[in-house]
C-alpha cells in the first residue's frame, strides 16, 4: 500500500481543483526531469531554482572534475536529492496556494485514497457532493 497526503482548499470547493492527493516517497519524474518536472507542475519559482542549481552544479563539476567519475557521482547525488524532495516541493507549493494538509491516507492508488478519506470525513463528502462530485 502507498501513503498519500490529502490537501484541501475550501474557498470554492471545486472537486477537480481544490482536492489534491500527493503520494509519499520518491518522485521518479522529479529525479529524471528536475526543472522540466517543476514547470509541468506549474511551480515556476521552483523550476527556476532547480535550473540554477542543476546548471551551477553541472558547471562546477565540469570545472572541478573534468571527465571524472566523481563528477558523475556528485550529479547523481543531486538528482537523487531532487527525486526525494519532489513530492515535498509539491506539498509546499500547494500550501502557498492556500491548501491545507489534512493528513495521510493509506491506499493502493489515488482514487482509493480519496474514497477512504471521504469515508472518514462525511462533512467534506457532503460538501463535494453539493459541488457536483460523484464518488
Amino acid at each position: 500500500m502507498r501513503v498519500f497526503t490529502v490537501h484541501i482548499r475550501r474557498h470554492a470547493l471545486d472537486p477537480d481543483k481544490d482536492v489534491r492527493l500527493i503520494k509519499e516517497g520518491f518522485s521518479w519524474p522529479a529525479f529524471l526531469f528536475s526543472f522540466l518536472w517543476a514547470l509541468w507542475n506549474r511551480m515556476w519559482w521552483t523550476a527556476l531554482g532547480l535550473f540554477v542549481i542543476v546548471s551551477g552544479v553541472g558547471l562546477a563539476v565540469e570545472y572541478a572534475f573534468p571527465g571524472s567519475p566523481a563528477g558523475t557521482a556528485v550529479l547523481l547525488a543531486l538528482y537523487l536529492a531532487i527525486g526525494w524532495m519532489g513530492n515535498d516541493l509539491i506539498r509546499r507549493n500547494l500550501e502557498a496556494q492556500g491548501f491545507e494538509d489534512k493528513g495521510p491516507v493509506r491506499a493502493q492508488d489515488e482514487d482509493e485514497a480519496l474514497y477512504r478519506y471521504l469515508d472518514a470525513d462525511p462533512v467534506l463528502a457532503r460538501d463535494l457532493a453539493g459541488a457536483g462530485f460523484r464518488a
